[in-house]
C-alpha cells in the first residue's frame, strides 16, 4: 500500500520541506489543488526538480479542458494527475488518452458521484479511481464510503482513498487493501512530520 501526502496551502519552499522531512516514508508527494492555484504549474515542475525518484501526483481535479490541463500536468513533471469523476465522458476520455500517450496515470476523483455515472467510468481500466470524503463535510464517513464502494464494483481494484485520514480509520482502509491512502493534515499539520510519517507507515 502506497502512502500519499497531500501538501496544500504552504509555499512551494514550505512544500519541499515538508516532503524533506517525510520522504523515508511516503511513495507519492501530492502538488495539491490549492498550492497549483496560488502558484501555477510551477509548483509541480519545482517538486519533481526537488524529488525525481518520487511518485508525483498534481491534484489538478480538472472538470473542462482535459487535453490541455493534462498536456500541462505531464509536461511539468506529473507522475499522475486528477480527473473529476464529475466531468463529462468526453473530457474524461480526453484526459485517458493524454496519459496514455505521455505513459502516465489518471486519477478520477469520485467526490460526489453517484454510482451510475461510476459504472459509466468502468471502461478506464488503468485509472486509479479515488474515493473521496468531502473537507467540507458530507452525509457519509469515507469508511462507510469505501466500503459501499467494495461491495458495488468488486473488479476495481486500482483504488486511493482521501479525506480525514487518521489513527482512527487506517486499520479499516489497510483490511480493505487499497492501493493507495491519502494523507494530509495527520502528518502535515504534526509537530513532527517525520515521526508522523514513520508512524502511518509501520501502521501499515
Amino acid at each position: 500500500m502506497k502512502i500519499q501526502l497531500a501538501i496544500d496551502r504552504v509555499s512551494i519552499e514550505k512544500a519541499k520541506e515538508i516532503s524533506r522531512e517525510a520522504s523515508p516514508y511516503i511513495d507519492i508527494i501530492e502538488v495539491g489543488t490549492a498550492l497549483i492555484k496560488d502558484f501555477g504549474v510551477i509548483s509541480i515542475k519545482e517538486i519533481k526538480e526537488a524529488f525525481p525518484n518520487k511518485i508525483i501526483l498534481a491534484d489538478i481535479k480538472t472538470i473542462d479542458e482535459g487535453a490541455y490541463e493534462f498536456q500541462a500536468a505531464f509536461n511539468s513533471g506529473a507522475d499522475i494527475a486528477t480527473v473529476m469523476g464529475a466531468a463529462s465522458v468526453s473530457t474524461l476520455k480526453a484526459c485517458y488518452k493524454v496519459a496514455k500517450d505521455f505513459g502516465k496515470l489518471m486519477m478520477i476523483d469520485l467526490l460526489e458521484v453517484g454510482y451510475e455515472k461510476i459504472e459509466m467510468l468502468t471502461e478506464f481500466t488503468d485509472a486509479i479511481f479515488c474515493i473521496h470524503s468531502p473537507s467540507d463535510g458530507g452525509e457519509q464517513s469515507l469508511i462507510s464510503l469505501l466500503k459501499e464502494f467494495k461491495i458495488k464494483f468488486p473488479a476495481i481494484s486500482k483504488l486511493a482513498v482521501a479525506g480525514g485520514v487518521n489513527y482512527q480509520t487506517i486499520t479499516s482502509i489497510k483490511e480493505a487493501n487499497v492501493e493507495i491512502v491519502i494523507i494530509g493534515g495527520a502528518i502535515t499539520k504534526a509537530s513532527s512530520i517525520e515521526n508522523e510519517a514513520k508512524k502511518f507507515r509501520e501502521m501499515l
